[in-house]
């Protein structure tokens, strides 16, 4: 959450919404002028005024940005196959793997026209959690299924990555079963 979080908070109005806090009036006057790097002309533009809030300008709102989790093996294309998912846990609870077991997934069809499989990466509207232990499994000649592996070192690696899972069984009918 901290990234989506850090990007909506860098517009330009927000921006100029958290530097009025420390004067007394909010700035909200856009650029009147800038310079142009063709042939060094100043290119005038139009004043524009935006509008006023009518909070505080010192009061802040958290932006709370959703993102549907998804597993992804090239970044910015999600898998559509739902992978089975086994999970290690060693007896102390200090660490931790899951691996994922994905039979023909769909990153085969496209993998040529959007790139190359970098990776395993889970995202959420926490962030990323990723991997590059990821192998896949011929028959044939032909690829058939990928093999991925996310290991948790601590506690708080193992209740993020529970944090992820929640969500993406939630969102794709997936259920816990243990054995």
């Amino acid at each position: 959450m901290a990234t989506l979080h850090s990007l909506a908070l860098s517009s330009p109005l927000s921006n100029s919404l958290h530097k009025s806090c420390s004067s007394s009036a909010p700035s909200l006057i856009v650029h009147r002028s800038t310079h142009s790097s063709f042939n060094g002309q100043s290119l005038h533009l139009p004043r524009m005024r935006l509008p006023i809030l009518t909070q505080s300008p010192c009061t802040r709102v958290p932006v709370i940005m959703m993102v549907k989790p998804a597993i992804q093996f090239i970044q910015g294309t999600d898998e559509q196959t739902i992978p089975d998912v086994r999970l290690t846990r060693s007896r102390d609870g200090t660490n931790g793997m899951a691996i994922f077991r994905f039979d023909q997934p769909s990153v085969f069809d496209s993998s040529g026209d959007v790139g190359d499989i970098t990776g395993l990466y889970m995202i959420d509207e926490e962030g990323v959690l990723q991997s590059v232990d990821v192998s896949a499994k011929f028959v044939n000649g032909k690829p058939s299924g990928l093999e991925a592996k996310y290991v948790m070192r601590t506690p708080r690696d193992w209740d993020r990555f529970m944090r992820f899972m929640e969500r993406y069984s939630n969102a794709n009918g997936l259920q816990f079963i243990k054995k």
